[in-house]
C-alpha cells in the first residue's frame, strides 16, 4: 500500500511534558517528529495531536507546540485515541482514510491507537523513527506486534518522499532540506 498525501492525515499521540523527557532517545525521537511534522506542513496534510490527561502530565511540548500552534490537541483519558469521541469526530471529519501515526508510548497509547484504527477501517502508517517508549524492548516488541497485525511500516524521510512519488514534485526540494 502507499501513502496518498490527498488521503493521509499526521496523527502526534501525547508528546508531553512530564513523558517525554523519560523517553528511550529522546533527542531522536524529538528530531524525527519536527522534521515529519514540517514535511506534512508543506504537503499541507492535516494533523491531530492528542495529550493524555495534561492536568497531570503536561501539555504537548514547546518544541512541537511551537511549529503547529493553531491546532488544538484533543484531550483524552483513554489509552486509545480511538475511545474518544472528540478524536473520532475531527479524524472522520476530515474525510481520509489514511494515518500517519507518531508519539508516545509505542506499546501503550500508539499500539492500542493503531489497532482499534484498522479495526475501524483506516489504513494505518507508524513511523517508526518518530515514536518511542520508556524501554527500547518495549518499543521493538509493540512495533513487531503492530507489522503483524497490518500496521504498514515507515520512518520519517521514507514516508515523505513516498508522499511527493518524484524528484519533479513541486515540493520536492522544500522537502530535501527538511531531511537533510
Amino acid at each position: 500500500m502507499k501513502l496518498n498525501s490527498d488521503k493521509s492525515i499526521l496523527l502526534i499521540i501525547d508528546v508531553q511534558e512530564k513523558l517525554l523527557p523519560v523517553m528511550n532517545e529522546v533527542n531522536g525521537l524529538l528530531t524525527s517528529i519536527t522534521k515529519l511534522i514540517k514535511g506534512i506542513q508543506i504537503l499541507e496534510i492535516p494533523i491531530i495531536i492528542t495529550e493524555q490527561y495534561p492536568k497531570g502530565l503536561g501539555a504537548t511540548v514547546s518544541e512541537i507546540h511551537e511549529l503547529i500552534p493553531d491546532i488544538e490537541a484533543v484531550e483524552k483519558r483513554s489509552f486509545s485515541c480511538c475511545f474518544n469521541e472528540n478524536f473520532m469526530s475531527v479524524l472522520e471529519n476530515l474525510n481520509r482514510k489514511q494515518v500517519l501515526v507518531s508519539g508516545i508510548e509505542t506499546h501503550v497509547c500508539v499500539y492500542q491507537t493503531c489497532v482499534d484504527l484498522l479495526e475501524s477501517g483506516y489504513d494505518v502508517f507508524l513511523i517508526a523513527d518518530a515514536v518511542s517508549s520508556r524501554k527500547q524492548d518495549d518499543k521493538d516488541l509493540a512495533i513487531r506486534v503492530l507489522e503483524k497485525e497490518g500496521v504498514e511500516l515507515r520512518r520519517v524521510e521514507m514516508a515523505l518522499f513516498e508522499l511527493i512519488k518524484t524528484s519533479q514534485h513541486e515540493k520536492f526540494k522544500d522537502i530535501s532540506t527538511i531531511i537533510k
